[in-house]
This record gives structure tokens, C-alpha cells and sequence, in this order.
């Protein structure tokens, strides 16, 4: 049986000052760092359909509008090993053309190489979801970012 697509293609994460964030096709992920030896009541994390607020200690961490919507009610977090926070959060829209490109509305976006590699990774989950038993671990998607070019601001089409 071979293993779930996300364990076998690795994840595509956007580094930012308090962790990082990624994505699959039904799912974003937050990851931040807090202090070692944070306990589960030193955390608020507020978790609604377009918005998210994490503080730890009384100290606000991140908080703002979601890039797009998500079920308020599937949103979870979990304190891991006492130092990092994980955020889970369900997308309302789930396919490979809802690539988030940021995760708030105003913080926190990929740049151009990480925004294409997510859009990768999601069209090559989106092709195993619709195609089980074939195996795309060694298949490449052409991307739109040619990097470090002449005016790397211009995307193929």
C-alpha cells in the first residue's frame, strides 16, 4: 500500500518571523514556535471561518483576516512537545486551483518561487486523489516562475 500523498511529496512551507504555514488541497497548516515549556493554558487561539487570533502568554502572536474562507467548526490547534503551536484549518474550497498565496489577506505571502511550488504540490495531489493506485511521486508539473531570468517578474502562460 503506499503511503498518503502528503507524506511521500513533502510539503511546500512559507517561512515567516513566528513559523511557518503550508497547504494542501483541503487543508492549511500553521506552525508557530513558542516558548519551550509553554503550557496549554497559556494559549488563546480563536479560530472563525475568515479569521484567526493566536496569543500565548497574554503576547499576540498572529491574528487577521484568512486569506480565503474555511469550516470554523473543523479548525483545530494542538501544542506539540511544548514549544510549537499547530493551527489545522479546513478550506471551504478544496481543489487545486484554491491555492492560497498568502495566508492572511495582507501578511504573510509566499514569494513567486514558493507560491509556484504550492501550485505544484496541489495539482500533483489534486492528480493522485482523481487517479489512485498511480504512483506521481516522480512526476514534475511545468511551473510559471522562471527564476533569477532577465525580468523574473513575467510569467509564462
Amino acid at each position: 500500500m503506499s503511503a498518503p500523498f502528503e507524506e511521500r511529496s513533502g510539503v511546500v512551507p512559507c517561512g515567516t518571523p513566528w513559523g511557518q504555514w503550508y497547504q494542501t488541497l483541503e487543508e492549511v497548516f500553521i506552525e508557530v514556535q513558542v516558548p519551550p515549556g509553554t503550557r496549554a493554558q497559556d494559549i488563546q487561539c480563536g479560530l472563525q471561518s475568515r479569521h484567526v487570533a493566536l496569543a500565548v502568554g497574554g503576547r499576540e502572536i498572529l491574528k487577521g483576516k484568512l486569506f480565503d474562507s474555511t469550516i470554523a467548526d473543523e479548525g483545530t490547534w494542538t501544542l506539540e512537545d511544548r514549544k510549537m503551536v499547530r493551527i489545522v484549518l479546513t478550506k471551504t474550497k478544496r481543489d487545486a486551483a484554491n491555492c492560497w498565496t498568502s495566508l492572511l489577506e495582507s501578511e504573510y505571502a509566499a514569494d513567486p518561487w514558493v507560491q509556484d511550488q504550492m501550485q505544484r504540490k496541489l495539482t500533483l495531489e489534486r492528480f493522485q486523489k482523481e487517479n489512485p493506485g498511480f504512483d506521481f511521486s516522480g512526476a514534475e508539473i511545468s511551473g510559471n516562475y522562471i527564476k533569477g531570468g532577465p525580468d523574473s517578474s513575467n510569467l509564462e502562460k
